[in-house]
């Protein structure tokens, strides 16, 4: 292999590593949009919108479609499951994405560009690979099973849908939704107050 191959190569494998990150924080993205569909954040008439804030950890075994993911970001969001905006921050600070809502559509705006999807479940399914119970995270944040699904009571919380949804620390402002089944799949979000 002489030196143009292995630079190629070198090049090839790093397009990889970067379209893997950016499809990373599109799954991110997705999973952040579940934290506006729980209704942490509303605006009222007539007031500027309230903006939430948290933190997020995502961490998935890896599949044939993607690596492994262990991502932090920070986060702010406002409005409503029918209609409002995500921005999702790195570490240092930098806009990753921004999502907005409307009902019949979901954008998702990144480096990369803008998509559109018909909703929320389209989006979760175009990053992750799989569609995750958006419907029931709006409960879950709040702490309850969702009505429309039997759930079963543990210890510290519950488990549904094959998720075990842990709300030990709920009033430190943490939730934990962990699904064993493949690829398993833990999100811990910490909410935190607005300034």
């Amino acid at each position: 292999m002489g030196e143009g191959d292995r630079v190629s190569l070198m090049q090839t494998q790093t397009l990889r590593q970067l379209s893997c990150i950016c499809r990373l924080y599109v799954a991110v993205g997705a999973l952040a949009l579940a934290l506006i569909i729980s209704g942490c954040a509303s605006t009222t008439g007539g007031q500027p919108p309230s903006w939430t804030q948290g933190r997020m950890l995502l961490q998935a075994e890896a599949t044939q479609a993607r690596p492994a993911l262990n991502e932090r970001v920070s986060f702010e969001l406002t409005g409503s499951g029918t209609q409002g905006q995500l921005r999702i921050f790195s570490p240092l600070g930098t806009t990753l994405a921004t999502a907005s809502w409307a009902p019949g559509q979901a954008l998702l705006q990144t480096s990369e560009g803008e998509q559109r999807f018909a909703d929320l479940d389209q989006l979760s399914r175009k990053a992750l690979g799989e569609t995750l119970p958006l419907a029931a995270l709006p409960d879950w944040l709040a702490g309850r099973p969702w009505t429309e699904a039997p759930h079963q009571p543990t210890s510290n919380g519950f488990r549904q849908s094959g998720w075990l949804v842990n709300l030990q620390q709920q009033a430190q402002g943490w939730i934990e939704a962990s699904r064993q089944a493949p690829p398993a799949v833990k999100l811990r979000i910490k909410l935190e107050a607005s300034p």
